[in-house]
C-alpha cells in the first residue's frame, strides 16, 4: 500500500507532460492521449466489495480533512454510500463485467435504410473534476445483414457513460463499439451535453453545451449528415 500512495503522490504533483503541456497549462481543456479508458495495470486486482472498503475509508479522510464532523448521524454513512454509488453506479463501466452482452438478429425484413435511436439520456462524470455531465446521445446505423435490439443501444451508451469520461472519447468508443457489434462501419453517433465543470465552477457558464460527432462508412457524406440531422432535428 505504500507503494501504490507513493506513486498516487508523485502523479498527482509531477510536472508530466500531456501533449506538450504540463497539468497546470492543460487546466480546464479536454486534451486525452487515447480512445479506450486509461487504466492502470493491476486495476482488477481488487474484487468490488473490497475497492469500496478501500475508497469509504479515503472518503471518510477526506471528509475529515474539510473539516466536516463524521460523527453526526446525516454524515456517519456518507462515505459509505459514495463508495457504492462510485462502484455500483456512476463508474460501473470501469468493470468489463458490467458491459451488456450484444445479442444480433437476421435482418429478415430487409430494410436497408438507416435505422436512428435518439434522445439516449445519459450521465457521466468529467474525468478532470469529477463533476457530472448530462446529455443526449443520438445513434445511427445501417444494417449489414443483423439487426441489434433496441434497448442494446441505450445500454452500450451507458456502459461507456459510466466512467470517468471526455465527451470526445465517449463518442469514439460508443461508435467503434457498435461498429464491431454490428460489423459494419455504417454507423454515426452524435452527443450534445452540458459539463458541470463549465456550468458549476471554472467560468460558470450555465447556457453552453459541447457537441461531438462520428460518421463512419456512408455516414461520412454531405447527403447521409443532412439526413441524419433531418431526422434528430423532427
Amino acid at each position: 500500500m505504500k507503494d501504490q500512495e507513493t506513486l498516487l503522490r508523485s502523479l498527482i504533483g509531477s510536472k508530466a507532460l500531456l501533449n506538450g503541456f504540463n497539468n497546470e497549462e492543460v487546466g480546464d481543456d479536454h486534451l486525452y492521449e487515447v480512445v479506450e479508458t486509461p487504466m492502470k495495470r493491476g486495476a482488477f486486482l481488487l474484487n468490488d466489495e473490497e475497492k469500496k472498503e478501500r475508497i469509504s475509508e479515503l472518503f471518510a479522510e477526506i471528509m475529515d480533512v474539510m473539516g466536516l464532523d463524521l460523527t453526526d448521524d446525516s454524515l456517519r454513512g456518507t462515505p459509505n454510500r459514495v463508495a457504492k454509488m462510485y462502484i455500483d453506479e456512476l463508474f460501473s463501466g470501469l468493470n468489463p463485467d458490467n458491459k451488456p452482452k450484444i445479442s444480433l438478429f437476421n435482418n429478415s425484413y430487409r430494410y436497408n435504410q438507416m435505422l436512428v435511436e435518439k434522445n439516449i439520456t445519459f450521465y457521466s462524470n468529467c474525468e478532470h473534476h469529477f463533476v457530472p455531465i448530462i446529455g443526449k446521445a443520438h445513434v445511427a446505423y445501417i444494417s449489414s445483414g443483423k439487426v441489434i435490439g433496441l434497448s442494446k443501444l441505450n445500454r452500450i451508451v451507458q456502459y461507456y457513460a459510466k466512467r470517468p469520461q471526455v465527451q470526445e472519447r465517449l463518442t469514439i468508443q460508443v461508435a467503434k463499439e457498435l461498429q464491431k457489434a454490428l460489423n459494419t462501419e455504417n454507423v454515426a453517433v452524435i452527443m450534445d451535453a452540458k459539463h458541470l465543470c463549465v456550468s458549476s465552477r471554472g467560468i460558470q457558464d450555465d447556457t453552453s453545451t459541447t457537441i461531438t460527432s462520428f460518421y463512419g462508412g456512408v455516414f461520412n457524406t454531405p447527403e447521409k449528415i443532412a439526413e441524419l440531422q433531418n431526422y434528430i432535428n423532427n
